[in-house]
């Protein structure tokens, strides 16, 4: 009877284990790799306010803020955050022990 539990929790455990090291390794080189982009943004709209300021380029703010504003909202990042949950864990027999790793590998990136 014991043998028979163990090789059922077995494969059962080295799944879950997996799925938490799989979701943590993803959420902190997600967080890295947000960290990097939002410097480089932040590079690119200093060099934009350089260029404007010295009249070589004429950015159109309000045009900008209107396209990006669908996606800066509650919803659009809430969906952002389920379309990406749904890519990572898909085909997955572990997505249930992945999405807390990731997580906790976000947190801590």
């Amino acid at each position: 009877m014991d043998g028979d539990i163990g090789a059922l929790l077995g494969p059962l455990a080295g799944q879950i284990g997996f799925g938490v090291v799989a979701g943590f390794c993803t959420g902190y080189a997600l967080k890295k790799l947000g960290r990097a982009t939002a410097f480089t943004l932040g590079l690119i709209f200093i060099l934009v306010q350089v260029l404007a300021s010295l009249g070589f380029v004429h950015v159109d703010w309000l045009r900008i803020q209107a396209a990006a504003n669908p996606y800066l909202s509650s919803k659009g990042l809430e969906g952002l955050y389920k379309n990406v949950l749904a890519v990572l864990a898909t085909n997955l027999p572990f997505a249930a022990a992945f999405a807390p790793g990731l997580l906790v590998g976000l947190q801590r990136g």
